[in-house]
């Protein structure tokens, strides 16, 4: 037998999100710690959050995996990773978080591992260029989710109101450069850039996380950027709005959570209270309310 033939592999699957994609890669860094003698090989959405890293010996865009049953399964020894964490009973009951919930899934010890997000030296170089700014830079994230200009312009549950993040640029455009992590089809804040991570505007993924690696100060909110922080240990303060810290989120930041009430009805809730879209039936207030405290948010700001 070929030593082909003789090798040993761990084959992880990730569907969703860019953030849950980061958030894996601390699941596959957990399965390459378990099953050390097996080459980890991931099949995903987003397959350059991959790539760079050393425990993943290869990484494949879903739907690209030519010739890859006779080259990790047939007649190899192979063990799949390939299950939904969301769908499991801790998660759905809030008990632990999504990474540690992945590993008990799969069986695997879970020892604390953290995401990852590695960049080569070209692109290293190539983000310091781009972001070069007069002023300090400053990153406010308003909203997440599908990045196409068809998708939802506005989560209740997950994004920024417009008025906080007008009110918070206003605050610091004197003494931060301002960039806005946004939508295409979302309102854009007066007195920021704007950046979209969009095939309209040429700009990966990996170029979209590097403004991260130079940004003297950080407000985000529960989407990919916050995850990417993390990867990159870079402290934020990270507004919470439906979703949970507890379950999405990590200890390096600081999370500032809203107080929702849950006495009221959820007609299209499922197995989860809020959908990441945010459903606008089941927006539980009847009145404009003022969500967060803006002095909180500042005094976190400026604690970074």
């Amino acid at each position: 037998m070929s030593s082909h033939n003789m090798a040993k592999y761990s084959l992880f699957h990730v569907q969703g999100g860019i953030g849950k994609h980061i958030a894996a890669t601390a699941v596959a860094k957990a399965i390459k710690a378990n099953h050390p003698d097996r080459k980890l090989i991931v099949v995903c959405v987003y397959p350059d959050i991959f790539i760079n890293l050393p425990y993943v010996h290869r990484a494949y865009a879903l739907g690209k995996t030519q010739y890859f049953y006779q080259e990790y399964v047939q007649d190899k020894d192979s063990i799949l990773f390939h299950n939904e964490p969301y769908y499991t009973t801790n998660h759905i009951h809030k008990r632990k978080r999504l990474i540690e919930n992945w590993c008990d899934m799969h069986n695997l010890e879970y020892s604390g591992e953290k995401p990852d997000l590695i960049f080569n030296k070209l692109q290293f170089n190539i983000s310091k260029k781009f972001w070069e700014r007069k002023k300090p830079v400053m990153i406010i994230h308003t909203n997440g989710g599908v990045m196409s200009a068809e998708a939802k312009p506005y989560s209740w549950t997950r994004d920024m109101p417009f008025e906080l993040a007008q009110e918070l640029t206003d605050h610091y455009k004197s003494k931060y450069h301002i960039i806005q992590l946004t939508k295409l089809n979302s309102p854009k804040l007066n007195g920021a850039e704007h950046l979209f991570a969009t095939q309209e505007r040429s700009l990966s993924l990996m170029e979209y996380f590097s403004v991260l690696l130079h940004a003297k100060k950080r407000i985000l909110i529960d989407s990919c950027v916050q995850h990417a922080a993390m990867a990159l240990n870079k402290k934020s303060t990270v507004l919470w709005n439906g979703t949970s810290p507890k379950v999405f989120g990590y200890d390096l930041h600081h999370n500032i959570t809203t107080q929702i009430p849950h006495d009221f009805k959820l007609p299209q809730s499922y197995l989860f209270d809020f959908d990441f879209n945010g459903n606008e039936v089941e927006y539980p207030y009847e009145k404009d309310v003022q969500l967060f405290n803006i002095e909180e948010i500042i005094k976190s700001v400026d604690a970074q």
